[in-house]
């Protein structure tokens, strides 16, 4: 009975099970790994998330209508080592003006909010460097990096994404292909390591090398406690033609900090309201804001005058107290450099002794001087202090950074000093460029921005523009030159130079250079530099001036005012103030030249004029013509009285 029993029971279980079998959904096939597993470099994406309309409402013209965008890019590193100071290179293409972005600033020293027409670069903020798998045991917190994007993009309407044209990594020694599309949101691309790249420079394993450039700024750490700590700022000037007066750094604190105390430099603004009202005066209750400096999330900080070098409180730093002049290595090393001190508070949860962040999106300006455009803050080896008594070894920093400032110029920005040219055959001056130095707007109903500049007598140079129409078109009129309506616009430059051609004979030539300022403010230990092309090399002396060709600058030569002699004065007031003109500072010297080492030149041809100039590093506007020789016009005058004497001749045997 047991057995008949068991039957039916086994029966059963068999049924069911295949009445599951065939009730059991089908197995589901596994993901797809995803993209970045293949990738063995620095795999990066790109995703839109999400748009929406934004006032005002720009029915009439929809290129122009503006859209919020969110979106994010990633960073991960699957290579083999670290990547330190990590920098990605964002296509925008939309006029994109960025609103936010986390984990990241931007590498070229602009804040954010701001315009990032035509793409930008961004590095890694606060977290620059990311690990390997290897040594974090795949820990994607320390090998990648996300960074959310919040702004404002033009013209592209949803469901549409607005996407960049590109992304790429931008550090050294690694390539990027053209990145695919991932549908229509996603953006990826696997960068490699470039096998070509050969680095010059030994990697530490755990700080960056020093990089070089036209303008260094070393950020160092000398002491630190709690809540504050102490760093010193070094601005050093290694272009030849670099230069800055009157700088004025900037920089943006990330952390809430704030300016207790400086040494060697001050704030532009001494101002702790924003330290009183905020965040900063809740915690420090019993902190003397009065004493504090400055609380401004964009500090400026400019130099303090010469007479502040040795002051106990201020001053007793080395190479501080310049009165904000940074000069070229080669016209005075001692005075290539910049230094000051300040005392920096923290806010918490950053109240830790080893935890130190510098201030981010450095920039640097001066008042006739290169425009620089400063990179991130890049982590160095601390720097060596070496003991004043020299007896002591080297003090190291805490910590240090090092930003990097390249000369640049902006897109639509215009010089600020010019250039005219003349020669020993040509009676006429041609004058800096209209509106070489740039004009002001709704210029066109008294002057023109277009027309060219009028053509002048050598005195006109002394006078200063608004005075000179009267003698522009009595030189027009005795010469025929065509004189348009309304009048051309000034050149408007605080400095001029003239460039005129003096003498040229067989074996040599001479030229002379006058410097002309009409701004308010003298310029103490000026230099000007003028490329010459093909008659450098034959260059001898500079008579007025301390005159030299630079090394490692091709056919360049250097000249600076002599001991003394190195001021140029500002504009002033003409000795009959009522009746004369206001008369410029002035600096002029003869310059000569030989032909042996340059045969074959032709110097009324072009060969003595030069291809750029540059007054204070500042480069200069040149004219977009010669003189031209008044051979052709000696020629007609020669046998206009070629003819008349034949006349005379004629009428004389009658």
């Amino acid at each position: 009975m047991a057995a008949t029993s068991l039957f039916p029971s086994s029966l059963i279980l068999l049924i069911l099970g295949q009445a599951r079998a065939q009730t059991r959904p089908p197995a589901q096939p596994q993901a797809p790994p995803p993209a970045s597993d293949a990738c063995n470099g620095i795999f990066l994406s790109y995703s839109y998330s999400t748009g929406r309309r934004v006032p005002p409402i720009l029915k009439s013209d929809p290129t122009r209508q503006a859209y919020r965008f969110e979106s994010a890019f990633s960073i991960l590193n699957n290579d083999l080592e670290d990547l330190k100071s990590w920098r990605v290179f964002v296509g925008f293409q939309h006029d994109e003006y960025l609103v936010s972005a986390s984990n990241a600033v931007l590498a070229d020293g602009n804040s954010i909010p701001g315009s990032v027409v035509n793409g930008t670069v961004f590095a890694g903020f606060p977290n620059p460097d990311l690990k390997t798998a290897i040594e974090t045991a795949g820990d994607l917190t320390q090998m990648s990096a996300r960074v959310e994007l919040v702004g404002t993009q033009f013209g592209v309407a949803p469901p549409d994404a607005p996407m960049p044209t590109n992304i790429s990594l931008v550090n050294d020694g690694w390539v990027c292909p053209k990145p695919t599309m991932q549908g229509n949101r996603t953006l990826q691309v696997c960068c490699t390591r470039d096998p070509k790249f050969k680095s010059n420079v030994t990697i530490d394993g755990e700080f960056l090398p020093r990089q070089n450039g036209d303008l260094t700024i070393i950020y160092d750490v000398t002491r630190t406690y709690e809540s504050s700590y102490w760093a010193q700022v070094m601005i050093e000037n290694h272009n030849p033609l670099g230069r800055l007066d009157n700088w004025q750094l900037s920089w943006d604190w990330m952390e809430d900090e704030f300016i207790f105390a400086m040494k060697g430099a001050y704030p532009s603004v001494v101002d702790t309201s924003d330290c009183v009202f905020g965040k900063q005066g809740q915690f420090y209750k019993d902190l003397d804001f009065s004493n504090a400096l400055n609380c401004d999330r964009r500090p400026t900080i400019v130099d303090l005058p010469l007479e502040k070098t040795n002051d106990t409180t201020l001053g007793m730093i080395p190479f501080c107290c310049r009165n904000g002049t940074i000069l070229p290595p080669a016209m005075d090393p001692s005075k290539s450099k910049s230094a000051f001190q300040l005392n920096v508070f923290k806010m918490p949860p950053n109240l830790n002794r080893s935890y130190l962040i510098p201030p981010q999106n450095w920039g640097i300006k001066g008042r006739l001087n290169p425009d620089y455009k400063c990179g991130p803050p890049v982590r160095v080896s601390p720097s060596q202090f070496p003991d004043p008594s020299g007896l002591l070894p080297d003090s190291a920093a805490m910590a240090s950074w090092q930003v990097v400032c390249n000369i640049t110029q902006a897109k639509g920005s215009s010089p600020r000093c010019c250039v005219s040219f003349s020669a020993y055959y040509n009676e006429s001056i041609i004058p800096c460029q209209t509106c070489a130095c740039g004009c002001p707007a709704n210029t066109d109903r008294t002057c023109s921005s277009t027309a060219p500049a009028l053509l002048l007598p050598s005195q006109a140079l002394l006078v200063p523009f608004d005075n000179r129409s009267m003698l522009a078109r009595a030189w027009a009129d005795l010469h025929h030159f065509p004189v348009p309506n309304p009048l051309p616009c000034s050149d408007n430059c605080g400095v001029s130079l003239n460039w005129h051609l003096f003498t040229d004979f067989r074996g040599g030539w001479s030229a002379r250079i006058t410097i002309f300022n009409w701004d308010d403010f003298a310029f103490a230990d000026w230099f000007t530099a003028v490329e010459l092309d093909k008659a450098a090399p034959g260059f001898e002396a500079v008579y007025s001036f301390n005159g030299t060709t630079l090394e490692g600058v091709n056919n360049t030569i250097f000249m600076q005012g002599l001991p003394g002699l190195n001021y140029l004065v500002a504009e002033t007031d003409a000795a009959n103030p009522q009746k004369d003109p206001r008369v410029p500072g002035k600096q002029q010297s003869v310059i000569s030249f030989t032909k042996k080492l340059t045969p074959g030149i032709n110097i009324p041809a072009g060969d003595g004029f030069p291809s750029k100039v540059y007054f204070n590093g500042e480069e200069c506007s040149l004219p977009k013509l010669l003189p031209t020789s008044n051979s052709d016009r000696l020629g007609s005058s020669v046998f206009l009285s070629f003819v008349l004497l034949v006349f005379l001749f004629m009428f004389m045997q009658q």
